[in-house]
């Protein structure tokens, strides 16, 4: 199966987030071995592609959420927990303890 994201064939599932992205992986999660002046520049480009485009964070939700559903659907099975009673809170009284 291809897989297609705007017009270009992935190769990889590397790749085929990154299309999906429109940017390198390494642009969010750094690489190993960075200084701190590389991270520090690769974090102001981050910051001009998030002013550039505020819907990012929308589209890398949905993203991930596409394919939780298509790998790992059990992870949307959530089950709600039960209920817990109120903590009772003493009020204080004033005085001195002994």
């Amino acid at each position: 199966m291809k897989n297609i994201v705007a017009g270009r064939i992935a190769t990889s599932t590397t790749e085929f987030i990154e299309l999906a992205l429109g940017t390198p992986l390494e642009l969010w999660l750094g690489v190993e071995g960075e200084s701190e002046m590389e991270a520090a520049a690769r974090m102001d480009a981050a910051r001009d592609i998030l002013a550039d485009s505020p819907n990012l964070p929308d589209r890398v939700s949905r993203i991930a959420a596409e394919a939780i559903e298509a790998f790992a659907p059990e992870l949307f099975n959530v089950v709600p927990l039960p209920a817990r009673r109120p903590v009772r809170r003493r009020q204080y009284r004033g005085g001195v303890a002994a």
